[in-house]
């Protein structure tokens, strides 16, 4: 029986009886046209399917991608549905004849399909070992010969594919005379899931609290659904469905149905678990599951809407904001919260916290050395939030206290350092002469000089350097620029200029018109432990970016957890340190011992060392830890000179350090704790037994007035020195004419 075609024509079924055999010999095709039906007899035992149990099923489910598709694509996994070696179900649209071929004329049958979308065999059908098509317990379904496997059967549609989807029906989805939902919305809610599950639209006709009526989209479709409310209960059924779909599913990719809310509802649960979920994953996921395009914005503010029910809205954020402090002060006992709004309005206008966790590590641990730093808020309402952060002995950042306020300007930098000054003097009999690095601009100028009259107040090197990297964009200048700043002595810091000028006498003039004690080492009065720079935002920009867009007492809370998991980690990290010095500063007194056993060195006093290197002659005063080098007063720990003078009248280095780089110290910058705040819906019931609190939950503060412009925010923010700057003019060298280059110039020749 080899090369015989079993051929189906338009609108033909295949009838087989009970106690009927299907035999196909080697290299048989099977072909099935346009609309045409298998028909297997009823009452059927053995299922021929593409399942992967031994009932063989047919199994077109959703997850495996195999549609029965009328005028659609039809799938194939041949690999994972047991196909073997790309063998496919062949439906022709012409039917071609032979002389051996079986041609059933009959028309207009129907597909028999049980209702879990199985291809049923008669009952008490026989399968031969030898015959073709063969079901074995192992494979999910082979189409054998007797000699050879089968190969390379062809599938042909020629029907236009429209789009990709699945039109099988889920049961899931399946509506029915009767069915009953809780409450109205329930029942919007399951007729808009079948509509986008079934691919067709749905217009509504009648929708109010006691009815709901509605018909498919489609022009001519019948289809047609009312529910209705029982009496008595609040349960919605349905009464009536009107004939079936003739209009075959929508034709495009999109769906009415598919709003925001059912975007939302969508993807809750991802979201809860991943709120960095971002828009673009949530429209692949749509497509993917549902096969519906939708916009980003109906992504964005799908996710937005959840992701506000978690995390409560910017406006109810403001709200709250006294009952927050109050939850703070409570929970940290000595902490510094307070909130103000304008005396009109009521509008939020500043808000300052300090954990007593770290007033106590700066005041009793870390340096004397403060970086002033601002970041701003991406949120809805925008604002700034300020920064003043300390360093540890290990030199990691310290954040001291946060400030948000509705603007950055002169005024609210003022507030800040006035709060600061406050929050210092409160804690402490004798206020330390600070050191304090920042950008410089007028606002924290003078607040530096009300508040801390005595501090000795830098610039930070990266703020002025970003400054000059823009004045000049020459790479070799900035490095030098770089170089004169950690140059230890006048002389090196004078040849360093000098370089500069010989390049560029603009760039030398730009940067003698700036005070060199306000930021070169050599020339600053102040100590700075080798900190040139804050550097505050660029290290948390790890997270803190990410807080800047939250709602917030949200971004508060963010702040405060990361500020309790680093005092846990750096306190239990802290306790498995063995050496005297902290890790930062064993390393470096290591690197000076290994250099000062090369230096020759005569003692002049007890306290007095000449120090010979070929470097040239230091003078070290071990009484006054200093040296001629001035490295020792600049870092607070004993340079390589330093060193040399220790050793040589026997001396413990260690003893000779700041005590800020000793272990024992840095456990005492971290023994505090920040303890957790409760959830929001505990506050109003944990405040009301204390009468402080209660004065100050009556306070309502408004958000304030201004929100965020439209488009896209800006990545880079643009420094407060930068704001007034006059534009270099650009020359164009091809018509001598100013405002462009040459490569953009549309002057004529």
């Amino acid at each position: 029986m080899a090369n015989h075609d079993l051929i189906l024509g338009p609108n033909h079924n295949l009838g087989l009886g009970q106690n009927q055999q299907l035999v196909l010999g080697h290299n048989h095709n099977l072909g099935l046209g346009q609309n045409h039906t298998l028909e297997l007899g009823q009452n059927h035992e053995h299922d021929l399917g593409l399942g992967h149990s031994h009932d063989h099923e047919l199994g077109l489910s959703h997850a495996h991608d195999h549609d029965l598709g009328l005028g659609q694509t039809v799938h194939q996994g041949a690999d994972e549905h047991g196909y073997e070696h790309g063998n496919e179900l062949a439906m022709d649209r012409k039917p071609e004849h032979d002389d051996h071929g079986l041609s059933l004329a009959e028309q207009n049958h129907e597909l028999a399909l049980s209702e879990n979308n199985e291809l049923a065999v008669s009952e008490n059908q026989e399968l031969d070992d030898n015959l073709d098509l063969a079901v074995d317990d192992h494979q999910e379904m082979g189409i054998e010969s007797s000699s050879d496997m089968v190969q390379q059967h062809q599938l042909v549609v020629s029907t236009p594919v429209l789009q990709a989807r699945t039109v099988v029906a889920n049961p899931s989805y399946e509506l029915v005379v009767g069915q009953e939902f809780p409450d109205v919305k329930s029942c919007r809610r399951a007729l808009r899931d079948t509509a986008i599950a079934l691919h067709f639209e749905m217009q509504t006709i009648k929708s109010d609290k006691t009815r709901f009526t509605a018909k498919c989209a489609s022009d001519g479709c019948p289809w047609r659904i009312h529910a209705a409310k029982l009496p008595g209960v609040p349960t919605f059924t349905i009464r009536t469905i009107h004939e079936a779909h003739t209009c075959g599913g929508i034709a495009h990719l999109g769906h009415q149905q598919a709003s925001v809310q059912w975007v939302a509802n969508s993807v809750e649960q991802r979201l809860r678990e991943n709120p960095n979920y971002k828009p673009k994953e949530i429209l692949e996921e749509i497509h993917r599951v549902h096969g519906i395009t939708l916009s980003y914005k109906q992504a964005w503010r799908g996710k937005e809407r959840i992701m506000a029910a978690m995390r409560g809205s910017f406006e109810e954020g403001y709200r709250l904001l006294p009952q927050y402090c109050d939850q703070v002060k409570r929970t940290n006992p000595g902490s510094i919260a307070s909130v103000y709004g304008n005396p009109t309005d009521n509008c939020f206008q500043r808000l300052f916290i300090s954990f007593q966790a770290s007033i106590y590590g700066f005041l009793n641990a870390c340096r004397p050395l403060l970086g002033l730093d601002r970041t701003f808020l991406k949120s809805k309402y925008l604002g700034t939030l300020l920064f003043a952060t300390g360093f540890d002995g290990d030199g990691a950042l310290f954040p001291l206290a946060f400030g948000v306020v509705d603007e950055e300007n002169d005024e609210n930098w003022m507030w800040f350092l006035s709060e600061l000054h406050n929050l210092l003097e409160v804690n402490t009999e004798n206020m330390p002469r600070l050191t304090i690095l920042s950008d410089r601009q007028k606002g924290i100028v003078d607040g530096v000089e009300a508040n801390f009259p005595t501090a000795f107040h830098g610039f930070c090197m990266r703020h002025l350097s970003d400054s000059f990297r823009k004045e000049f964009n020459n790479t070799m200048l900035v490095n030098l620029l770089w170089e004169a700043a950690h140059a230890l002595t006048v002389i090196e810091f004078e040849a360093k200029i000098l370089e500069i000028e010989e390049i560029s006498q603009d760039a030398a003039y730009w940067i003698r018109r700036i005070p060199p004690r306000l930021w070169a080492t050599a020339y600053f009065e102040g100590t700075r432990f080798g900190h040139l720079t804050a550097n505050i935002v660029e290290s948390l920009n790890t997270w803190i970016l990410e807080a800047s867009g939250l709602p917030i007492i949200q971004m508060m809370e963010c702040i405060r957890r990361q500020l309790m998991t680093w005092f846990n980690e750096r306190r239990e990290t802290s306790m498995q340190w063995t050496s005297i010095l902290v890790p930062s500063a064993e390393r470096r007194v290591a690197e000076a011992l290994e250099r000062a056993r090369t230096y020759q060195v005569l003692r002049a006093n007890e306290a007095e060392f000449e120090v010979i290197s070929h470097e040239g002659t230091n003078i070290v005063d071990i009484r006054n830890r200093c040296c001629l080098c001035r490295g020792w007063q600049l870092y607070g720990l004993p340079c390589a000179h330093a060193v040399a003078a220790l050793l040589s009248c026997r001396q413990n280095v260690h003893r000779f350090t700041e005590s800020c780089f000793t272990v024992a110290t840095y456990r005492k910058t971290y023994s505090q704790t920040i303890h957790p705040i409760p959830d929001k819906t505990l506050w109003k019931e944990l405040s009301e037994g204390d009468p402080n609190g209660s004065k100050s939950v009556e306070i309502i503060i408004n958000p304030p007035k201004s929100l965020r412009p439209p488009g896209r925010p800006r990545k880079k923010r643009v420094r407060a020195e930068d704001r007034g700057r006059v534009k270099r003019v650009v020359h164009c060298s091809r018509c001598n004419q100013t405002g462009h280059f040459r490569t953009t110039c549309a002057a004529p020749i």
